[in-house]
């Protein structure tokens, strides 16, 4: 593995995983950058009303924009940890639910995650 952050051989990962054609490597690449930036969204703060009359609203380019979180390396590896977990957890529902095919369609999702994981 290289010295790049996780997020970014995520990034990489997924133009090469489409080039290949491959499904579950980009499912599971772009639910997981979802993911990661779904967790840097700021949640507004106490005093915001998000009812304010069209009067009352911020103007000007930019007025309501704020700055998204930065998260860690290990924010990140934990966000990544916690989709492998989602998808083996659901893999094994499905396996006893009789859903083989699905199972295993997680599996692979499971594999092209792990694949850019640092060892445990």
């Amino acid at each position: 593995m290289t010295d790049t952050s996780l997020r970014h051989r995520l990034r990489a990962a997924l133009p090469a995983a489409m080039k290949s054609r491959d499904r579950a490597a980009t499912a599971a690449l772009r639910a997981t950058l979802a993911a990661i930036d779904n967790a840097e969204a700021v949640v507004p703060a106490d005093g915001a009303s998000r009812g304010l009359a069209i009067e009352e609203a911020p103007t000007g380019v930019g007025a309501a924009e704020v700055e998204r979180r930065t998260l860690s390396e290990e924010e990140i590896e934990r966000i990544v940890r916690a989709e492998l977990a989602d998808r083996e957890t659901a893999a094994d529902q499905y396996e006893r639910a009789g859903h083989p095919d699905r199972a295993e369609q997680l599996r692979s999702e499971v594999r092209a995650l792990a694949a850019h994981l640092p060892p445990a």
